[in-house]
């Protein structure tokens, strides 16, 4: 269950996107934003108590929202998982509106105080492709593939960030080595839990692991303590 974002944090963050190349997700942004969108400084506040970074957070939710329109209308119910996952990862960056406030983005969520929710953020976007691609896990088998996702998103993005070839070709020949490289992972996996010599150690991690469910979607959003993934 994923919270909308808040239409005045959505206006100040449109607001803000022609200062971002200039002046990065910070304070003289935040400031100009208000300005722009004609909403005062203090009642900014109120919904972006941490002012420019609040608007960078929503930027990149802004995408994922944008993917996940986009996505839906596609046509992938006959592809394979590895081309489907290739096929939303392509989407999702070349959906971004302005290569410079992304930029910009992962210099300010790559400083230790801000590590944690950029985090998050790859980890939501991948959350949102393995549930549009039909993802059913409901065992640690949906931890792993996100984790794995998420490591392949990040990757390709700052693959992509330094990109020039014509139409991002090389990001996307990028995206498809480290897609092989999951598959080969997987595949020595698969050989390593059917090997009889690891068969009393498989046994107890695959016990341990059949513990593991993944989290409850049916707890409400506006309930205290709710932690937005």
């Amino acid at each position: 269950m994923r919270r909308p974002i808040d239409p005045e944090v959505l206006k100040l963050m449109l607001a803000a996107l022609p200062n971002v190349a200039f002046d990065g997700w910070s304070n003289l942004t935040f400031v100009a934003a208000c300005k722009k969108a004609n909403i005062s400084e203090r009642k900014a506040r109120l919904f972006c108590p941490r002012g420019a970074v609040d608007l960078a957070i929503a930027f990149h939710k802004w995408g994922d929202d944008q993917f996940e329109a986009a996505f839906t209308s596609k046509k992938i119910s006959q592809l394979k998982v590895r081309e489907k996952i290739r096929k939303a990862v392509e989407l999702r960056i070349g959906l971004a509106s302005d290569k410079e406030a992304v930029r910009r983005g992962v210099v300010l969520f790559a400083l230790p105080i801000y590590a944690f929710e950029g985090s998050r953020l790859i980890w939501h976007t991948s959350d949102i492709i393995w549930e549009l691609i039909g993802d059913n896990s409901e065992d640690y088998n949906w931890y792993s593939k996100r984790a794995i996702l998420s490591g392949v998103y990040a990757a390709t993005v700052l693959y992509w960030l330094g990109d020039n070839s014509e139409g991002n070709e090389e990001t996307w020949h990028f995206l498809d080595r480290r897609i092989e490289d999951v598959m080969k992972f997987e595949t020595a996996k698969a050989q390593l839990k059917a090997n009889k010599f690891t068969e009393k150690f498989n046994g107890l991690t695959g016990n341990f692991l059949k513990k593991i469910k993944r989290p409850n979607r049916n707890i409400d959003p506006n309930l205290p303590g709710y932690l937005d993934t």
